[in-house]
């Protein structure tokens, strides 16, 4: 295996002996909810007519108004799961699957959070505060550092719970509100919490055994998209984002708290030619010949084109004519030849095309239609080419009172991504 230099492998012993406190936690544990809110219980039958079955206490001591009421909930995911089809006794295949999973997310989690503390200092002053030892000064230091430990071990479980549950995905969807319970005290809380709103999450919605991967998918994306936007401003997070994890037995590779995506190839059903095929503008074809052969130079391990560093790579072009003059003909030919060239190495290939089908009418959706559309051709997991037939009729010209606002949004996305401050050339 060939590691960059930024990037550390991290061994499977190290995941294996963090499996017993992951399936510890899996297996049960209580968990009082401090920011969500636990759903309602089904209400219990009154006794009479007019007498509630339970009286509400609400106390009189000044300043315990203000804290939470909500009592310690058991928290047992392997139950819940193992307890959606209630007329089969052994768990299904699906489900053997959505727990190892979780558990070896779990693991993975508890590793990289303990090389964070270990090399951060953390673990030194973990083993001070114990001992009652901690110094007055290192105080802030280790709430601040337990913060971050705890944001990197949240990121992380999700991280590798969507990895590795994507391959066993249907096409059912789950639509999930915002992740409430993210706690930043520490790491092994931070877990809990997390593992106590997928519970909730799982009690809620999975009716059977493929809501509950997806509504774990579902889960596992919102709570990494928190995660990342609480690490925006919080300190000591510099170790782990400047240093990239490899984990050889899942193909993984962790990289601060970007999302890990393992790319996939797509079934094209399109005509492709041949570049003998296409004739006409020697000087057209030629460079589309050289920026498929380029596109092939793509370093998976870097995740960055040479040729981007080099020089003379391009990252947009227009093929601009009149109707009739070979546009698309020639955007059939650069497909397959780099499909072929991906096939023969072994790269997976993703190609997709920005129609009208894209404009909606509703607000916004079309703008999300085309971050959809970007964010799928510039996966650095793959090869992608991506195609825009016939601009002048999906997006809209700036100012343009004639342009409906689906093309607009449209024209906004494209200038963001292919422009933008945060656009990166690979």
């Amino acid at each position: 295996m060939s590691l960059t230099a930024d990037m550390m492998e991290l061994r499977e012993a190290d995941i294996t002996k963090h499996m017993t406190a992951a399936t510890a936690l899996l297996t049960g544990f209580d968990h009082t909810p401090r920011i969500a809110s636990a759903a309602p219980a089904e209400a219990a039958p009154e006794r009479s007519s007019g007498v509630g079955t339970r009286r509400r206490f609400r106390s009189t001591t000044p300043g315990l108004v203000t804290r939470s009421t909500a009592r310690p909930e058991g928290v047992h995911l392997i139950a819940r799961i193992t307890g959606t089809d209630k007329d089969d006794p052994i768990p299904s295949p699906q489900q053997a699957t959505l727990l190892t999973d979780l558990r070896r997310a779990l693991a993975i989690a508890l590793a990289l959070a303990e090389h964070y503390a270990e090399a951060t200092g953390l673990a030194d002053l973990r083993r001070a505060n114990l001992a009652g030892t901690l110094p007055a000064d290192k105080k802030s230091d280790f709430t601040e550092l337990m913060a971050a430990e705890a944001l990197i071990a949240a990121h992380v479980f999700a991280n590798a719970a969507a990895y590795l549950l994507a391959p066993h995905g249907s096409e059912t969807t789950v639509e999930l509100g915002e992740v409430e319970e993210l706690l930043t005290d520490h790491a092994q809380m931070a877990l809990q919490g997390a593992l106590w709103e997928l519970d909730q999450r799982l009690a809620r919605e999975a009716h059977d055994d493929s809501r509950a991967i997806a509504t774990a998918q579902a889960y596992a994306e919102q709570l990494m998209e928190k995660a990342a936007l609480r690490a925006q401003t919080a300190p000591r997070l510099a170790p782990f984002t400047n240093a990239s994890w490899r984990i050889e037995a899942d193909d993984l590779t962790i990289r601060g708290f970007a999302p890990s995506t393992k790319g996939k190839s797509q079934t094209l059903t399109m005509s492709f030619k041949k570049p003998h095929e296409v004739v006409g503008n020697h000087i057209a074809k030629y460079q589309a010949l050289k920026l498929s052969k380029m596109l092939m130079a793509y370093d998976f391990d870097r995740r960055l084109n040479p040729f981007a560093e080099l020089g003379g790579f391009i990252f947009t072009f227009m093929g601009d004519g009149k109707p009739g003059t070979g546009k698309t003909t020639l955007i059939q030919m650069m497909a397959g030849l780099i499909k072929e060239y991906c096939d023969n190495a072994g790269y997976p290939f993703r190609y997709q095309n920005l129609s009208t089908d894209s404009i909606d009418s509703y607000q916004g959706k079309s703008a999300q239609n085309a971050k959809a559309f970007i964010n799928n051709v510039l996966d650095p997991g793959v090869i992608g080419f991506g195609t825009i037939d016939d601009i002048d009729q999906l997006a809209g010209k700036r100012g343009d009172r004639q342009s409906s606002a689906g093309q607009l949004e449209i024209t906004a996305v494209l200038m963001e991504s292919f422009a933008g401050a945060n656009t990166v050339v690979r």
